[in-house]
């Protein structure tokens, strides 16, 4: 594992591949491995001649697990990109975030355009201003002694999810409350920086990626067929189109 620390936060990191830069921001509850190297996101970019580096996000992953809300703010949790592409002497890059991670790579292409050559919106519509994602049913899920006790669909689904991927539930749940944060259309609309919004046709918790689309200046919206939130993230609609998106970032 590669790691460096942004002030006390240790993040975890990999980075492999040459040629142009992508960095790669995974969404909630998911890691660097479950978000972009099983579904052969990694393996697919350097084939195509990028260096891919992607993080684990602060309490998820191999990175470290801190229990304050107040820790995990957007422009918090944002800044352990900017802060590992300053640790790799990269300037500037293309910036890929799914769900979560989308967020993120969204309030760095209004708040710090110059870091990126593209922003790359998977996994969030409209929800980036209006929300709808993952709210206090989910921490509370979390936070149950157990998946039998969660009665919430959407609670469920995350937590059998964190489960899954073996997550530290209390970090998540932390990080779930302080990154609650939504965008404002104005801030949105200050978006200058290319961009690419790629969502499922059957995501309810994204929001609308036409909506988004119309907000944010010279936008494309890439529609993902008969794809829910999860199940997006490797589909190979998906892959080709952020491939032919990068394709013309000369």
């Amino acid at each position: 594992m590669s790691s460096f620390h942004n002030g006390g936060v240790e993040i975890a990191y990999l980075d492999e591949g040459e040629g142009e830069p992508i960095v790669l921001v995974h969404g909630f509850a998911s890691t660097k491995q479950v978000n972009w190297v099983y579904p052969s996101w990694v393996s697919e970019l350097k084939r195509n001649g990028r260096r891919v580096i992607a993080l684990d996000n602060r309490g998820h992953g191999e990175s470290s697990k801190l229990y304050d809300p107040e820790l995990y703010h957007i422009p918090t949790m944002a800044s352990d990109v900017t802060a590992l592409m300053d640790h790799l002497g990269i300037e500037r890059a293309d910036i890929m975030g799914y769900s979560l991670g989308s967020r993120m790579t969204a309030w760095l292409a209004c708040s710090q355009p110059q870091r990126l050559r593209s922003a790359i919106l998977g996994g969030i519509g409209i929800g980036l201003i209006k929300g709808g994602g993952p709210g206090e049913n989910v921490a509370e899920a979390l936070e149950a002694s157990s998946l039998e006790d969660v009665t919430d669909p959407v609670g469920r689904t995350f937590r059998a999810f964190a489960d899954q991927t073996r997550s530290d539930r209390r970090a998540l749940a932390a990080c779930l409350r302080g990154s609650r944060r939504l965008m404002t259309e104005e801030e949105v609309a200050e978006i200058k920086v290319p961009v690419l919004i790629a969502v499922g046709t059957e995501d309810v918790i994204a929001g609308s990626a036409q909506a988004l689309g119309k907000i944010i200046r010279g936008a494309e919206v890439l529609d993902i067929p008969k794809r829910d939130h999860m199940r997006a993230v490797g589909d190979k609609v998906y892959k080709s189109g952020v491939l032919e998106f990068l394709s013309r970032r000369k």
